[in-house]
């Protein structure tokens, strides 16, 4: 019944023209990936802000218990990443598409690491490298406007990590995207992909979806088992896999709430026509989620060198919580205006 009343919110003909992504060029080009990138994270950071928690993250949180607070939740993703990457202090860490830099802040203040976060959406940029200079991390943190394909440094990363960027990367790239990885990692290197996948048991949409034409353009929700085979054939050994949807049901019903209660706000940012468009978005995605049309993974991966793997005989570190490194903070630098 909810959903069907979203259904009135649906952009008309008349609006299709400005609520619907025009994008130019070869699909998954590099050009056209910064357009739809643009189209999606570039709507406006302070309609972000009214609905996202403090550290503005735009992934799936982690929840002990329904009770948890979006705040508490997203933090406690954080350090279940940085835990299954099992983070030490010096390491180097990339993290391909790090949005607004919450998870290199995270892990340079609390485990030490230098971190270093890729983006193609420019105020994503902007507002990352204002809160890397407010938090005083500037000599552990940096964020670059730069395309994953067009990272060229092998072996330069101790540990690589992607939130909710694969879906962003198509399935004919696949390939591309799981060597650049694994040509960034040294040897013995572990990389967490974290992405959402379509239910192997549901067929490709034969025609572009509502969130195809209006949300998220050039996205493409394959199966985890295709995923899985381009990792593989890019070299990695495939350690652990865990399907987390029940999470991200959890996330979007406390987003939907956010927004709805700050909906003047974001029609005023946005305008009518988005505002229903992402609020009809919203509660279709935790419908898909619950239902378990849409699936939401986390995939452990390792360039293993000659047959070790450095990996623990347990997960047993996962689950407790470690005693983590806090950073003395550094001298915030000068601003020049």
């Amino acid at each position: 019944m909810r959903l069907a009343g979203l259904l009135l919110g649906l952009p008309t003909k008349a609006a299709d023209r400005d609520a619907a992504a025009k994008l130019r060029g070869r699909t998954h080009s590099k050009s056209r990936d910064r357009q739809a990138i643009s189209f999606h994270y570039d709507v406006s950071n302070e309609f972000y802000k009214l609905w996202l928690d403090r550290e503005m993250v735009y992934s799936c949180a982690y929840f002990k218990s329904e009770q948890d607070t979006l705040e508490s939740a997203q933090a406690q993703k954080f350090d279940y990443i940085c835990r299954k990457l099992r983070l030490r202090p010096g390491e180097r860490l990339l993290d391909i598409g790090c949005g607004w830099g919450g998870l290199i802040l995270h892990a340079a203040r609390h485990y030490g690491v230098h971190a270093t976060g890729i983006t193609l959406s420019q105020q994503q940029l902007a507002l990352a490298q204002r809160c890397i200079a407010e938090a005083g991390l500037t000599s552990r943190c940096d964020v670059r406007l730069l395309d994953y394909r067009d990272a060229q440094q092998p072996g330069e990363f101790d540990k690589l990590v992607s939130v909710g960027m694969v879906e962003h990367v198509g399935e004919s790239a696949l390939p591309e995207y799981f060597r650049s990885a694994f040509r960034l990692l040294r040897p013995g290197g572990v990389f967490l992909n974290h992405g959402i996948g379509r239910a192997g048991n549901r067929p490709k949409p034969d025609e572009p979806t509502f969130t195809d034409i209006y949300v998220f353009p050039d996205a493409d929700l394959v199966p985890i088992s295709t995923t899985l085979v381009s990792a593989e054939g890019a070299g990695f050994e495939v350690r652990d896999l865990e399907n987390l949807r029940e999470h991200y049901f959890l996330t979007l019903c406390q987003w939907l709430r956010r927004l709805e209660a700050n909906q003047e706000q974001a029609r005023s940012l946005i305008g009518e026509v988005k505002y229903r468009v992402w609020r009809l978005y919203l509660a279709g995605s935790a419908y898909y989620f619950q239902s378990g049309k849409l699936e939401l993974y986390q995939s452990l991966l390792v360039k293993n060198r000659g047959g070790r793997s450095g990996m623990p005989l347990t997960r047993e570190d996962w689950y407790h919580r470690q005693r983590r490194t806090t950073l003395v903070r550094e001298k915030p630098q000068q601003q020049t205006q």
